[in-house]
């Protein structure tokens, strides 16, 4: 592990490492926000989980989140969003291939190889971070669009994994809508059955644990109707009896303003959480 960025920031670190992935097969970049409280004491993690077409500096870049990391005492952790590499299968669209790795285990090559975001963000990742930073295990997830999507599905995919969860304008019903849909079919093949397994409405009617959703969407996301679909985390968390807080805000678009307008409502309700 290679330390490639080192700044400081709120009178603590933000860095990022590099790494070679045993699961993924490749060299991977992580950026980790270590507060000034890290000094002295293990802190608790937030994992951000970024969207289509990002790497681990949108959101350390744009979103404004190291301020309320270091108010509230919490390490935040961001992983690149797929493998990378010129070995590394892509495809040239945005929405596959590099830079949308959709948090899944693929199954179909030529991604099987290479594309297991899932077994990377819930297992080596987080084990190298606990092995290599002054953090406890105690841990929450959040993420974007994509990453909004990975968030949701990782928490209720592996309950016990993490204290809390959120998202920002996610795909709920990748199923549905066309981007989950490409992206599905190349990763998991045709099967319905696999894509259930990665579809937060699907997972919500079998949960075994009922951590609150807390989800942010801006009613003036660009792909509101088409891509997300708020309404349908709705109506399956009210059919499930799952706990779900939908902040519908006017005006918002799908871009990292929004992310920095709410991220400090966020990383509060994580923070008490994770105490």
């Amino acid at each position: 592990m290679e330390r490639i960025e080192h700044r400081a920031c709120f009178e603590g670190w933000q860095d990022v490492y590099r790494h070679d992935s045993v699961v993924l097969g490749c060299t991977m970049n992580f950026a980790v926000y270590l507060p000034p409280q890290a000094a002295s004491r293990k802190l608790p993690v937030l994992y951000w989980l970024s969207g289509l077409t990002c790497n681990e500096q949108n959101f350390i870049s744009k979103a404004g989140a190291q301020r309320y990391a270091a108010e509230h005492g919490v390490v935040l952790v961001v992983p690149d969003t797929s493998p990378r590499g010129e070995d590394v299968a892509n495809d040239p669209g945005y929405d596959l291939g590099q830079g949308a790795g959709f948090y899944l285990n693929a199954t179909q090559q030529p991604w099987a190889a290479n594309y297991r975001m899932e077994d990377y963000v819930t297992g080596e990742l987080p084990a190298l971070i606990e092995a290599s930073f002054p953090v406890t295990d105690a841990r929450a997830i959040s993420g974007h669009s994509m990453g909004g999507h990975g968030a949701l599905t990782l928490a209720l995919r592996h309950p016990g994994h993490y204290r809390s969860v959120s998202a920002f304008s996610p795909i709920v019903a990748p199923s549905q809508v066309p981007w989950g849909q490409k992206a599905f079919t190349a990763y998991l093949g045709e099967d319905r059955q696999a894509w259930q397994q990665h579809d937060t409405i699907e997972l919500l009617k079998s949960a075994t644990e009922r951590l609150p959703l807390l989800v942010e969407q801006g009613l003036g996301d660009e792909f509101l109707n088409d891509q997300l679909r708020p309404q349908l985390l709705q109506v399956a968390c009210e059919q499930a009896g799952h706990p779900l807080t939908l902040n519908l805000r006017p005006g918002y678009d799908h871009s990292y303003y929004f992310i920095a307008s709410f991220i400090g409502e966020h990383i509060a309700h994580h923070a008490q959480a994770l105490r």
